[in-house]
């Protein structure tokens, strides 16, 4: 049974887990900083994907990479927050997954990070796949076990 479940999780496929785009809050990269900012806030999360004009990944930008830009010696410098667009202070070198990707690759992405975003073969951003998906996913295989 044991190696059955292993089998059954190790063969998910990426995509069976995966928060589609239409789904996920994003930015793009010429968006001001306010933009960002105002999404970032009602959607509730911290980071969000940026993408291009054409639906390409370009990288994350989170509200910590917002406060620190506009955070100044002795005051908020908010004025930055329409004078800066988002790829002023995005984080490009981000971790991605491909839709072909093994379900191993997502598996140890995910260690580090709450969320990996995925793209089709173009570049063109698919959609997200969260370590909560990736959790509920184990935890389901593992209810299954026989108790010991």
């Amino acid at each position: 049974m044991y190696s059955y479940q292993k089998e059954n999780i190790i063969n998910t496929k990426i995509e069976d887990l995966m928060i589609k785009s239409e789904k996920v809050a994003h930015v793009q990269v010429d968006n001001p900083l306010e933009h960002a900012l105002l999404v970032l806030t009602k959607s509730g999360y911290s980071a969000v994907p940026v993408l291009d004009r054409n639906y390409r990944l370009k990288g994350l930008i989170s509200t910590t990479m917002i406060m620190d830009t506009i955070l100044g010696i002795e005051s908020l410098e908010t004025e930055k927050l329409s004078l800066l667009k988002v790829e002023d202070v995005m984080n490009s070198d981000i971790p991605r997954l491909k839709l072909n990707h093994e379900f191993v690759r997502a598996l140890g992405l995910t260690i580090n990070h709450p969320f990996v975003c995925i793209e089709d073969n173009m570049g063109i951003f698919c959609g997200i796949l969260t370590r909560r998906s990736i959790i509920k996913l184990f935890t389901k295989n593992l209810t299954k076990l026989p108790n010991s």
